[in-house]
């Protein structure tokens, strides 16, 4: 007698194509056609196909070899703090943040920016940046900052 699967919460499919598009995406970003993306990951273009499309059938293992093939990484992170601490303003006022404040010496007159600006001149102005004197709340921001439109990480 065959054994019985043991129930199990559904699967919810939103996370998954979410993750499927970013990973496309990615790949895109970096003008990686999918049979090298999957040579790289040692999957089939097929599976990869259906990485990007969320399909909750494919292994975590290929998950894990694509995102790894383009420079990518998985983490998990508690949905409860992550929801608490992410919550990032529509406007980020410039006087909070002295570095950024700093970096964004050429617009006159204005006092908030939008969040993706933010990261985009802490990265194109890293250099600049004096992580020493880096306030923790701003710390904070550039890691909130990342982890929201850079994948967890500033490109600089």
């Amino acid at each position: 007698m065959p054994a019985t699967v043991p129930p199990h919460a559904p699967i919810r499919d939103e996370p998954l194509a979410s993750l499927g598009e970013r990973l496309r995406a990615a790949r895109k970003r970096q003008r990686v056609t999918t049979v090298a993306a999957s040579e790289a990951a040692g999957i089939s273009r097929v599976t990869l196909h259906r990485i990007e499309r969320g399909e909750p059938t494919v292994a975590i293992g290929a998950w894990m070899a694509a995102a790894s093939a383009l420079g990518l990484a998985f983490d998990l992170v508690d949905a409860n703090a992550a929801s608490r601490t992410s919550q990032l303003p529509k406007q980020i006022r410039l006087r909070d943040y002295p570095q950024l404040k700093k970096l964004a010496w050429q617009l006159h007159g204005v006092h908030e920016i939008p969040p993706r600006q933010a990261l985009e001149l802490y990265e194109r102005n890293w250099r600049h940046v004096d992580r020493i004197a880096l306030s923790e709340d701003e710390a904070a921001l550039i890691d909130m900052l990342s982890r929201e439109f850079g994948g967890g990480r500033l490109l600089v």
